[in-house]
């Protein structure tokens, strides 16, 4: 058993499992972006293993940006309010836009994610997430393109952290409570 493995309780979603939905949402956004170019906006830190396998697989143009959202200030639960630390360095007026999420949980980060791009001129603005946890939302969204949805549980793995730590296993974890009790 490798180190980090020690403090995983069970494996929510295995290396092969991200590999197929992956694959699946190739398909799904490779059909909703033919003949575009999206701006594919990854949301720091969490999104880089999923965006990274998942916009090297998609074939059509697209860019890349990105933007540093918080909604947890290093704690188990998403706080009320949304911090951007770094925005967005193009212009999106009139371009399509797809959010790129590891998961998604309360869904404020997302809402005001997407107002302010929105209120900036996107022609569009969906999300594709590899995790989606509808039990966790503090408000009432569901994103475009889904991975998978998973129970409301504390997981890491595959960028997901527990303060800064566990976002390089390659596969999705339910943390050991005694870990971060």
């Amino acid at each position: 058993m490798k180190q980090l493995d020690k403090d995983i309780e069970r494996t929510v979603v295995s290396e092969e499992e991200i590999g197929r939905i992956i694959e699946r949402l190739k398909g799904e956004l490779e059909h909703a972006y033919a003949g575009k170019c999206p701006i594919v906006v990854g949301l720091l830190k969490g999104c880089i293993l999923f965006m990274s396998d998942l916009v090297q697989r998609l074939d059509f143009h697209l860019e890349l940006a990105f933007m540093d959202v918080s909604s947890y200030y290093g704690g188990l639960h998403a706080a009320a309010d949304v911090k951007i630390e770094k925005d967005i360095d193009m212009a999106v007026k009139d371009r399509h836009i797809l959010i790129a999420e590891d998961i998604v949980d309360s869904g404020r980060t997302l809402r005001a994610v997407i107002s302010l791009l929105e209120h900036r001129g996107a022609a569009s603005v969906k999300v594709v997430t590899l995790l989606d946890k509808p039990e966790g939302r503090a408000i009432d969204y569901t994103p475009d393109f889904i991975g998978v949805r998973i129970p409301n549980v504390f997981v890491v793995g595959y960028g997901l952290d527990y303060e800064g730590r566990y976002r390089n296993l390659p596969y999705v974890g339910l943390l050991k409570p005694k870990i971060y009790s």
